[in-house]
């Protein structure tokens, strides 16, 4: 991208932060004037309320290409070979990569070592050096399609103070990575993914790509349709702490609706990233002050992952 482009788009990510923030305080005090008056629950009505957890959703098959983006330790890629859904996903088809160089990642996360020779004795291919944002770069991925592509947790790791600047920072890494990606992606057909029926509103685009409502996924048994033996589609998936500052990232809108020269993508659903459900696995940040794992992502909340495919 041209430098001018650079400095528009700069200027259109902070001219559309201003308008969010101004849209989201009006709708949280309309919100507010509009909630109904509720009579408490007395205390032996709430005794008797059971949570009942929601399936989780499994977005991989056991054919499935699967990329691996930013892997810091190394330790997700070992987490899909312990996960039961995935007991016949052939190691050959992981391509686990990570920013740093091996000299970098061992110093960072002297675990990673003894993690990356059981991976590749298990035949995981393991590359390092990888820029998310210049996967081009990258000869070990030249020519090559992928079902599946993941990044959990990216970020740009600079640490800027000034959150307005952090948050085009991210912005910027998440545009060039979706700019990047693009060409290593299946082709195919739209993955027909179960989305949950939601009451439509009179919300505006902004308000529905920041909830993502209309394409949360319903669980586990739904997340593999479409997804059979007929090859599909490629898709990029993106796990985010699912509370600010990541959501004023506004990932669905970016991915939707992005400036040119960058393809745009199609929401197909978002769900609830558990990190109970992949055994070992530890978010190990990569970049900047945050690195070595003394970094502290957002409180509360959630850790929500979205998927995206090309748009036709």
């Amino acid at each position: 991208m041209a430098k001018t482009g650079k400095k528009g788009l700069k200027a259109a990510l902070s001219s559309q932060q201003s308008r969010l923030k101004a849209k989201d305080k009006a709708t949280q005090a309309a919100k507010v004037r509009e909630k109904p008056s509720q009579p408490g629950l007395s205390a032996k009505a709430k005794g008797k309320i059971k949570l009942v957890p929601k399936p989780s959703t499994m977005p991989f098959n056991t054919s499935d290409k699967i990329l691996l983006i930013g892997e810091g330790n190394f330790s997700f890629a070992t987490a899909l070979f312990k996960h039961p859904s995935l007991e016949f996903l052939p190691p050959r088809n992981v391509t686990a990569t990570a920013y740093d160089s091996e000299k970098e990642c061992y110093e960072k996360y002297p675990e990673a070592g003894a993690i990356v020779k059981d991976l590749k004795e298990k035949g995981v291919e393991i590359v390092f050096g990888v820029d998310a944002t210049r996967l081009e770069k990258c000869k070990a991925l030249k020519g090559r399609k992928f079902d599946r592509v993941v990044w959990n947790f990216p970020h740009a790791g600079k640490g800027i103070t000034d959150q307005d600047r952090n948050i085009l920072s991210n912005q910027m890494l998440l545009l060039d990575f979706f700019r990047s990606v693009s060409g290593y992606l299946t082709d195919g057909p739209v993955p027909a993914v179960h989305k949950k029926k939601v009451k439509r509103t009179s919300q505006s685009d902004d308000e529905e790509d920041a909830q993502g409502s209309d394409v949360e996924d319903e669980g586990q048994e739904s997340s593999q349709l479409g997804r059979g033996r007929a090859a599909c589609r490629g898709t990029v998936l993106v796990t985010l702490r699912n509370v600010p500052p990541y959501t004023e990232w506004n990932l669905p809108k970016l991915a939707k609706h992005p400036p040119p020269p960058n393809p745009p993508y199609t929401v197909l659903r978002s769900f609830a990233f558990q990190r109970s459900d992949w055994e070992g696995y530890e978010h190990a940040m990569t970049k900047g002050e945050r690195a070595h794992g003394t970094g502290r992502t957002g409180l509360g909340g959630e850790d929500r992952t979205w998927e995206f495919c090309l748009k036709d």
